[in-house]
Formats: C-alpha cells, sequence, structure tokens
C-alpha cells in the first residue's frame, strides 16, 4: 500500500461532520482497532478500551447524548480506572493521556485509509455511560466518529491562518 509522508497526512486531516451514507469495509475497521492496539501506554498498562459500534439501532442512541453526524462507525474510547498508570510524584493518572494517544492513532490510520474522522469530548458521561452500559471501572474519554467524508475537504494549508504562530508554542532550551 502506498502512503503519503506522515506530515501531510495530519495535515490534510481535518473534523468532518457529514458522511456518506457507506459502510467502512471490514478490513479498515481491523486497521483501525490495530493502530490503537499498539499505541504506547503509561508503563505499558494498556488501559485503553474500545466500544465499536457499526449497527445503526446503536449509532442512533448516540443522538440521546451527543451530536451525532451520523457517521457509519464509531469508537467509544475508554480507560480503565483499574489498570491505569498513576505518576508516583503527585498520583496523576494517565487515563486521559493513553486513551487520547491511541484515538490519534486510530484518526490517523482512518485517514490514512482514505477515511475522515471528528474527534468529540462534547456529550453527556452519565448519558453515554447509561445508553451503552459502560461498566463502571470504565471512563469514556472520547468518541471518534470514522466514515467516508461527503463534502469538500478543508485545504492542507489551512494551519497557517487557523493556528497560532509556531514561535508562540516552541521553545529551544529555555522559556
Amino acid at each position: 500500500e502506498e502512503s503519503m509522508d506522515f506530515n501531510e497526512l495530519a495535515r490534510q486531516r481535518y473534523s468532518v461532520r457529514k458522511y456518506k451514507p457507506l459502510k467502512v469495509e471490514e478490513e479498515k475497521i481491523k486497521k483501525i482497532i490495530e493502530a490503537g492496539w499498539v499505541a504506547p501506554t503509561a508503563k505499558n498498562f494498556q488501559p485503553q478500551r474500545f466500544l465499536v459500534l457499526t449497527d445503526e439501532n446503536k449509532l442512533e442512541k448516540l443522538n440521546k447524548v451527543t451530536n451525532y453526524h451520523k457517521a457509519p462507525l464509531v469508537i467509544i474510547v475508554c480507560s480503565d480506572r483499574e489498570t491505569v498508570w498513576h505518576r508516583p510524584y503527585d498520583n496523576k493518572d494517565m487515563m486521559d493521556v493513553d486513551a487520547s494517544i491511541a484515538t490519534d492513532h486510530m484518526m490517523m490510520a482512518a485517514q490514512n485509509l482514505g477515511l475522515g474522522t471528528c474527534w468529540m469530548t462534547y456529550f453527556d458521561p452519565a448519558g453515554l455511560k447509561e445508553e451503552f452500559n459502560i461498566p463502571d471501572n470504565l471512563e469514556a474519554i472520547n468518541i471518534l466518529e470514522i466514515g467516508y467524508a461527503d463534502g469538500e475537504a478543508k485545504s492542507p494549508d489551512r494551519h497557517k491562518d487557523m493556528r497560532k504562530n509556531p514561535d508562540e508554542m516552541v521553545f529551544y532550551n529555555k522559556f
């Protein structure tokens, strides 16, 4: 398979909010899941858990808890409170960090496979837990919508206008 330069892939990725009514192929779903599975986690504790939704009845339940954009594939990314590593200096847990790394891996894998994504953190956590029977030891960190984008892609050059200047974010050897 031909793949592009990673930075070009990252520039092309944008938040898709309209999807074609096409199913994501099983082979592509497996590759996306694998990308989340191989993602690094703190101390290799691997607390990430993925609830993969492809059933239309299950997907429709998302309307009760978030602004669902009708993606044919949705992954609810959770972390297991009982498995996550805590930094000993301040006891900070790495649930959000580990789940976010896995989500980013899956998001970029989807982009590389010609799919669009939307990483969502706007949702009702209690409602999501109830609608999808998420066990008490798991916390939903984000929702990743995946599918074939419908409509015009955003420009890969948009970041110059939409992002802070790198000089505001990057510091070499001192702040």
